[in-house]
């Protein structure tokens, strides 16, 4: 049987991996500043992360839903504790895409409407509704299409409106700052006016913090320096650091009752190990804090850089745009240079989304590269 061929491949087989660096089977050493798209938070196995999952992997991998689960309560109030997002509720899933799925589900059943309206450039996952939600209709088939959205400009406070007016829209999903976009993002003003809109026209305001999200921008969430609350909140890569789990926290306004969400394995007892562990690490090792320090090391860096045309994103969520295709300089830096970076739907635009854990020697590094190909 042969693997169905959705991904262009590189040419190279990681074996293991440690904190910020991935060895192939030729012990090949590569400086990873990808993270497997934002999704290794506290580095590559990481001792805490491995115990942890490891020792609960002894004692029980997974049960059902049907039973109690204290690791979920434990989870929550950590997550709760860390993230100051005081008094929402968990619902935990197995990916982005999962959550995004449930949290425009959730929002249906909340206010009764059925229309989503979503942001240009947006990506929100492969699932029914969450692929609808997303700005690319390479990848919407007709089964999905069916879904009723509306696409508007991020920025555009009065279009959103004219939408909302109509009262058939159920949630305004948004990426604060947007990541296979192109790292776009508005104002405070914009954020902080679209959540105005949203409780005046009784729509659910949800916030994709999937590749945002856990310490990423140096907050906990991308939404939180624009002082907003959104009524839902999708959480998933980072949180598990590989692990495959993802979330929604939900605003206490949004009741649950029996039966309205499930999933077999989600919040499952080796995944509820892993986020706690990640959540540990992030404090203990102040992640958040290295993360922003570590940013603003970047655009001191970036700006002196030659050819460069935009520096985009905050915290290790980082882009650099420049005024010609960047493919062949992305290969040029893994082959050449042995340096992992990412690509977007912007075809000029370096993504930068390392471990948490990456240090100045590190940036340095990835520069000392990045201008040998740029002379």
């Amino acid at each position: 049987m042969s693997v169905f061929n959705v991904y262009p491949l590189y040419d190279i087989t990681p074996v293991s991996a440690k904190d910020v660096y991935v060895y192939d089977d030729k012990g090949v050493a590569y400086l990873d500043l990808y993270g497997g798209h934002a999704v290794i938070s506290i580095g590559h196995s990481h001792p805490k992360y491995v115990s942890a999952i490891s020792n609960q992997i002894k004692k029980l991998g997974f049960y059902s839903n049907a039973i109690k689960n204290p690791l979920q309560t434990e989870l929550a109030d950590t997550l709760e504790a860390l993230s100051g997002c005081n008094d929402y509720q968990l619902f935990l899933c197995n990916s982005g895409a999962e959550a995004n799925e449930n949290g425009l589900k959730l929002a249906s059943f909340h206010n009764g409407k059925s229309k989503i309206l979503a942001f240009k450039n947006s990506f929100h996952g492969r699932t029914s509704a969450a692929v609808s939600a997303t700005d690319n209709p390479k990848i919407v088939a007709p089964l999905n299409a069916q879904q009723d959205v509306d696409f508007v400009a991020l920025g555009d406070l009065e279009s959103v409106e004219t939408v909302l007016k109509a009262n058939e829209t159920c949630a305004v999903i948004i990426e604060c700052i947007q990541g296979v976009g192109g790292l776009d993002e508005s104002t405070t003003k914009f954020y902080q006016g679209l959540e105005a809109l949203c409780k005046t026209y009784n729509t659910v305001l949800i916030a994709d913090e999937v590749q945002s999200g856990f310490g990423r921008t140096g907050d906990f969430f991308a939404f939180q320096k624009h002082k907003i609350s959104p009524d839902i909140i999708s959480i998933a890569k980072g949180m598990g650091n590989g692990f495959p789990v993802g979330g929604i926290l939900i605003h206490p306004s949004i009741k649950a009752s029996f039966g309205l969400l499930g999933t077999t394995f989600g919040g499952n007892h080796l995944a509820c190990a892993a986020t706690h562990s990640v959540l540990e690490v992030i404090e203990a090792q102040k992640l958040m804090q290295n993360a922003s320090s570590i940013s603003e090391y970047f655009f001191e860096k970036a700006n002196g850089l030659s050819k460069l045309k935009t520096i985009k994103g905050r915290g290790l969520m980082l882009g650099l745009e420049f005024d010609f295709p960047i493919s062949e300089l992305r290969k040029n830096l893994i082959f050449k240079h042995q340096i992992f970076t990412g690509g977007s739907k912007n075809p000029n635009l370096i993504r930068i989304l390392p471990p948490l854990t990456v240090k100045k020697q590190h940036i340095d590094s990835f520069f000392e590269a990045l201008e040998k190909e740029l002379l």
